[in-house]
């Protein structure tokens, strides 16, 4: 089993990985089949009109995650990499004004959002919870093409074809690539590291390197971290309320700011580490709920949590170097890639102990390695992390990523950061497995009720009004 680093971190915008980029690169996709032309019934079929339908926890919090109008920006031809979150706003009122998308090397489509970018609450389809349907139609309303894809966490889409085949075990998600570690549970991973002598980063590194050179490689770990820092640096700097309607206000720059105060007065702090990385997870998330460009780490409702560990290990680590930093990027992916395989990291299929739980392990994992732990040192942080957010659910107030997702991702890093501590004091002996913890977890978010996986039908998303 082989899933790149850079299949698991991202660069994209907010809010949301899966309701946002998902729906984003689905869109995209979709173009693409209607360019290529196979589906013509007709000699002169053409494509004149698109509709989209939005189902489960999309239709549920579509609004409040940007699924709306992150449809209506891939049927205009961008992709979460490339489009501009400032330029947003401009396009999606162009669309609605218009009612057309013009995607490059498209002629014009017709499509409405009021009318043509239905939320279909009542209609869940079977693959996954983050389902969506598009459609082609010829001038006379004929349909021409129809494609169901879901969105499965972190970024990822897969096609219904795609999905069947994986469940059946005859083709995995990812492409199926030869790797020399093809670790896909904990136990296989300490077993090759053990037997190889490398540590997991170096494993992981092997890997990668067996599809890309070194250079590329390690430039596109730095283009990571990166885009993670100066997401870090702009939320620092920002201020007012967040978007949505809750008139949630950033906190994060006048945090930053009495610490920064606080040092200058060389006013006594105990919690300054815990302070410093809550602050950090906080820009992020803020930056993410206001539609900014972030690094799916694993998701984008989870991508503070990394960023703020490694901010720290900077911050308070003098031997934090580049190198180090590449270390614990790769430490992190071979985790990730550990609870991807084997559980979920979609919020909307097991709630947020797949998100903000598998980043806290992946983080703890990054630390513990940076930190001169052994493999086993590593695994045993890991599963510090993700059994203590066992259980989490995923019960966002108003369908938007703000209450209470900024402040657990500054709780999942403090997590992080401690379970890194714990397992580096022990020899990495312990008494539950990682594999059991991501198992467990699997199972729990089976079993956990739809209303608290992404749908805000339960929990805060009901409760809070009452208080």
């Amino acid at each position: 089993m082989f899933l790149s680093v850079f299949e698991l971190f991202k660069i994209g915008i907010g809010p949301s990985s899966s309701h946002t980029m998902g729906p984003m690169t689905a869109a995209s996709r979709f173009l693409q089949d209607v360019k290529d032309g196979a589906w013509r019934r007709t000699a002169d079929g053409t494509v004149t009109h698109i509709g989209v339908r939005l189902h489960g926890s999309l239709a549920h919090t579509g609004v409040g995650h940007g699924s709306d109008r992150a449809v209506i920006l891939g049927l205009a031809g961008y992709t979460p990499v490339t489009v501009d979150p400032d330029a947003v706003e401009a396009v999606v009122a162009e669309v609605a004004a218009t009612r057309r998308v013009r995607p490059p090397g498209h002629p014009a489509y017709g499509f409405d959002p009021a009318v043509d970018l239905v939320l279909d609450k009542t209609t869940p389809l079977p693959g996954h919870a983050n389902g969506m349907s598009f459609r082609a139609y010829d001038q006379t309303g004929g349909l021409l093409l129809e494609r169901i894809y879901y969105s499965i966490g972190g970024g990822f889409v897969v096609s219904d074809e795609e999905l069947h085949l994986a469940r059946s075990n005859r083709a995995p998600l990812a492409e199926r690539r030869d790797v020399l570690f093809p670790f896909r549970t904990a136990a296989d991973m300490l077993a090759m590291a053990a037997a190889s002598g490398l540590s997991i980063a170096q494993m992981k590194r092997v890997n990668e390197e067996a599809w890309m050179s070194r250079a590329d490689l390690d430039a596109g770990l730095d283009a990571i971290w990166q885009a993670m820092s100066h997401c870090i640096d702009r939320g620092l700097t920002q201020g007012g309320v967040m978007p949505g309607g809750l008139k949630v206000k950033r906190r994060a720059r006048a945090l930053h700011d009495r610490l920064v105060e606080d040092a200058r007065q060389n006013r006594v702090n105990p919690l300054l580490a815990n302070d410093w990385l809550s602050i950090y997870a906080m820009a992020v998330n803020e930056e993410n709920a206001a539609g900014g460009r972030v690094v799916t780490a694993p998701t984008n409702g989870a991508a503070g949590v990394m960023p703020a560990v490694l901010r720290y290990w900077q911050h308070f680590h003098a031997e934090a170097d580049q190198n180090s930093i590449r270390e614990f990027l790769l430490t992190a992916a071979a985790i990730g890639g550990i609870i991807k395989a084997n559980a979920s990291i979609s919020g909307a299929e097991v709630g947020c102990q797949g998100e903000v739980g598998s980043a806290a392990a992946m983080a703890a994992a990054g630390l513990a390695a940076v930190l001169g732990g052994s493999p086993e040192q590593v695994e045993n942080a890991a599963e510090i992390a993700l059994e203590h957010h066992l259980g989490m659910t995923c019960d966002p107030i108003g369908g938007l990523v703000q209450v209470p997702c900024i402040e657990r991702n500054a709780l999942g890093a403090v997590k992080a950061v401690t379970a890194a501590s714990l397992a580096l004091k022990g020899d990495g002996t312990h008494f539950v497995p990682l594999d059991v913890a991501v198992e467990t977890m699997r199972q729990t978010g089976m079993d956990m009720s739809e209303k608290y996986k992404e749908t805000s039908l339960g929990g805060l998303a009901v409760n809070f009004v009452e208080c």
